[in-house]
């Protein structure tokens, strides 16, 4: 199962943002309907919300293949 691991620079990523920037959607309409098949789940919680904001500890997986995992950290202060 790949995992990757991103760090915003902002306060927030919306999800299909993230997944298409990831190359995990390859597009944005992509992305959406991946979210509407019920292949996301956002903290063990399966996500309906296309357009989630997606903080810092936030963990991501994705229904594809072997399956994809998404750690969502914070920008490095100082």
């Amino acid at each position: 199962m790949p995992h990757h691991t991103f760090t915003l620079n902002s306060e927030y990523i919306e999800l299909d943002k993230l997944l298409k920037l990831l190359a995990i959607a390859s597009s944005g309409g992509a992305a959406k309907a991946m979210v509407a098949e019920g292949m996301v789940k956002v903290d063990g919680e399966l996500e309906m919300r296309k357009t989630r904001k997606l903080r810092a500890g936030c963990m991501v997986e994705v229904a594809i293949d072997d399956g994809e995992t998404i750690r969502i950290e914070g920008a490095a202060v100082g």
